[in-house]
C-alpha cells in the first residue's frame, strides 16, 4: 500500500482533538469540584489525617451546606448506625424519605436504611412496618429477610416460618425446623403434648436429621411416663448425628435408672463413649461406673479414656476420680493440684460457636452471639480445638 504525504496532517489533528478533549474534561472537573462545599474537603483531609469524628462532623456540615449531596447522606447514615448513633442515622435517613424530589429508587433505598436503622435501634415494630410496606419493590428480597430476623428475635416462629417458605435459598430446611421446635418447646410448657408432637412431626418432615426433634420427642415421652418410647427417641440421635448424644446421656442415664435397667444403659452409654469421645459423656458414664462399681472402677475408666483422648479437663477429671480412691496423706497434695487444674480447665469447659466464635458455658441451639441455629457443637472448647 503506497504512503501518502497528506496523511501526516492527520497526526497533529488527532494530537489537537485530544489535546481539546482533555481540557473539557479539566474544566468540567475544576467546576464540579468549586461546587463542592469547602466542608467536603475539610472532611476528607481529616479522614487522611485518621480523625475520623471530625471527619464525620465536616460531612455533616457539607450536607447542611448542599442538601443534593444524597450519596453522602446515605453514606453518612450506614456510618452513624454503625458507630451505635441511632437517632443520627435515623434523622438522616427520614430527611431522605421526606424528600418530594427524590427518584423513587432512591426513596425506596431510603426507606430501607431507615428500617435497618430502627431494626438496629430495637424498635421492631417501626421496622416490621417498613419492611411490610417494601415488599413487592425493588427492596422486596432483603425486606424479607429483614423481616425473617425480626420474627426470630421476637419469637414469633409462625411468621417466621411463613416468610421462610418465602426464601428458600436465605432459610434452610434446617432452621424451618429449629422454628418447629420452638414451637413445640413451647406448647410443652403448656402441657399441650398432642400440639407439641404435631409440630415436631413437621419439624422431622422438614429436617428428617433434626437431632432436637427426637431429643423434644423423647422429653415429651417421658413426660407421659413411657421411659421405654424416651429412650427409643434418643436413641434415633445416633443415625442423625452421633456428635449430640452427649446431650442426651443424662437423659438416658435417668430413664435406664427408672426402668431399673441399669447394667443396660451403661453397656450402651459405654459404647457410646468408645465410638463417639466427648468429656460430657464421660462425666454421665464416671457417675453411673462410682455408683454401681465403685471408685476404683470409676477411676480405671477415666485413666483409659484419658489415655485414648488426652486433654486437661480429662485429667482434671482423673485427678477428681484419684480423690475418691486416695490414701488421707494424699488428699492434700491432689486437693492442690486440682485446684490449680481447675483454674485453667474453668476457661475451657465452654461451647464455642463455630460460625463466630461466641464462647458460653451452656449449649445454645441458637448462638446469641451472631443468630445461626445448630452452630454450637456440643463439645467443649477444647475438644473442639482438638478435632482434626
Amino acid at each position: 500500500m503506497e504512503f501518502e504525504y497528506w496523511q501526516l496532517l492527520l497526526f497533529p489533528l488527532f494530537f489537537a482533538l485530544g489535546w481539546a478533549a482533555a481540557r473539557i474534561d479539566i474544566r468540567h472537573l475544576i467546576k464540579e469540584s468549586r461546587e463542592l462545599p469547602r466542608s467536603y474537603f475539610q472532611g476528607l483531609n481529616f479522614l487522611l489525617n485518621e480523625q475520623p469524628d471530625r471527619a464525620v462532623e465536616a460531612f455533616v456540615d457539607a450536607v447542611r451546606v448542599d442538601p443534593q449531596t444524597v450519596e453522602l447522606h446515605f453514606a453518612l447514615g450506614a456510618l452513624f448506625r454503625r458507630r451505635g448513633e441511632t437517632e443520627r442515622a435515623i434523622r438522616m435517613h427520614q430527611n431522605l424519605v421526606d424528600r418530594e424530589d427524590l427518584p423513587q429508587e432512591l426513596k425506596l433505598q431510603a426507606l430501607a436504611e431507615l428500617g435497618q436503622d430502627f431494626l438496629k435501634a430495637g424498635l421492631l415494630d417501626r421496622a416490621e412496618d417498613i419492611f411490610n410496606k417494601l415488599r413487592g419493590t425493588a427492596e422486596d428480597d432483603a425486606a424479607k429477610r429483614n423481616l425473617l430476623e425480626i420474627y426470630q428475635l421476637e419469637r414469633d416462629w409462625e411468621k417466621a416460618i411463613a416468610i421462610a417458605a418465602e426464601l428458600p435459598d436465605v432459610a434452610s430446611q434446617k432452621e424451618i425446623a429449629e422454628y418447629y421446635c420452638e414451637l413445640a418447646a413451647a406448647e410443652m410448657i403448656r402441657s399441650q403434648r398432642h400440639l407439641a408432637r404435631e409440630h415436631l412431626q413437621m419439624a422431622l418432615e422438614k429436617n428428617r436429621k433434626c437431632v432436637r426433634a427426637s431429643l423434644l420427642h423423647g422429653d415429651l415421652e417421658m413426660q407421659a411416663g413411657d421411659d421405654a418410647a424416651a429412650i427409643d427417641w434418643w436413641q434415633r440421635i445416633e443415625q442423625q448425628d452421633p456428635m449430640y448424644l452427649a446431650l442426651v446421656a443424662q437423659r438416658l442415664l435417668d430413664a435406664y435408672r427408672r426402668l431399673e435397667r441399669r447394667d443396660e444403659g451403661l453397656q450402651l452409654l459405654r459404647g457410646y463413649l468408645e465410638h463417639y469421645p466427648s468429656l460430657d459423656l464421660l462425666d454421665v458414664v464416671f457417675q453411673l461406673v462410682l455408683e454401681g462399681d465403685g471408685p476404683e472402677a470409676a477411676y480405671r475408666l477415666v485413666r483409659d479414656e484419658l489415655k485414648r483422648n488426652p486433654t486437661l479437663l480429662g485429667f482434671d477429671k482423673l485427678i477428681e476420680a484419684r480423690l475418691l480412691v486416695a490414701s488421707p496423706e494424699m488428699r492434700p497434695d491432689l486437693d492442690l493440684a486440682k485446684s490449680i487444674v481447675h483454674g485453667y480447665t474453668r476457661r475451657l469447659a465452654r461451647y464455642r460457636c463455630d460460625n463466630c466464635g461466641f464462647k458460653a458455658r451452656q449449649f445454645y441451639w441458637r448462638c446469641p452471639a451472631c443468630g445461626g441455629w445448630e452452630t454450637y457443637p456440643p463439645k467443649r472448647s477444647e475438644e473442639f480445638d482438638l478435632t482434626p
